[in-house]
Order: C-alpha cells, then sequence, then structure tokens
C-alpha cells in the first residue's frame, strides 16, 4: 500500500474492525483474514492484536475464550453495548467526511479548483 492509503487506515481501522465484529464475533486472525479478502492485505495481525487489546481495555469489545481444535483457547472478540454506539458515531463521522470530500471532488472535477 502507498503511504496516503496507510495513512488513511490508521484513522479508520477501529471503525473497520469494529464493523467486521457485528457481522459476527471473531478471532483476531480471522479479522486479518477478513481484511486481506477485502484488499486490505498490508495491515499486520500484531497491529490487529495491540488494537483488539485497546477496543476491550476501552469496553468497546468482549472476549471470551474459546477451545481450539488445534492449539491453545483462542480469544474470541465480540461488540459490547459500547462498541454498537462506537461504532454508529463512526459511521455517522464517515457519512460526514464522505459527503464533504465528494463535495471537493465534484468542485475540483469542475475545475472551481483554481
Amino acid at each position: 500500500m502507498g503511504k496516503q492509503i496507510t495513512e488513511m487506515l490508521k484513522g479508520t481501522l477501529e471503525g473497520i474492525v469494529l464493523a467486521i465484529l457485528a457481522i459476527r464475533p471473531a478471532y483476531g486472525y480471522e479479522i486479518t483474514a477478513q481484511l486481506r479478502e477485502r484488499g486490505l492485505s498490508d495491515i499486520a495481525e500484531g497491529t490487529i492484536y495491540a488494537l483488539l487489546v485497546r477496543l476491550e481495555k476501552r469496553g468497546s469489545v468482549a472476549a471470551e475464550k474459546v477451545p481450539s481444535e488445534k492449539g491453545p483457547p483462542r480469544k474470541v472478540y465480540s461488540l459490547t453495548d459500547a462498541g454498537h454506539d462506537q461504532l454508529d458515531e463512526f459511521w455517522s463521522t464517515w457519512n460526514f467526511l464522505v459527503e464533504r470530500i465528494e463535495q471537493l471532488n465534484d468542485r475540483s472535477e469542475r475545475g472551481e479548483h483554481r
């Protein structure tokens, strides 16, 4: 990924992970795999695990240890009520920003930038 997309992802990754967990609970590797399936292949697992720890400390997600077929139990994360509220706020903010950016893009395409 280029530097610009990396910087933009830093500001939105938390909301993206919350959106994935709103679909269904998942463990860290599953979240990373889902991100990769969506074309976000340069996000390291360590980044996701660190983010999940922060979200858990904040009360946005809850973790439950679930037995694994292979190896030790896995921590499966799910959204709490606070996490749902945070996700709602993320989508409101996202929609606000998208509208403003699209307005700027429309003006730029019409040559209003000069």
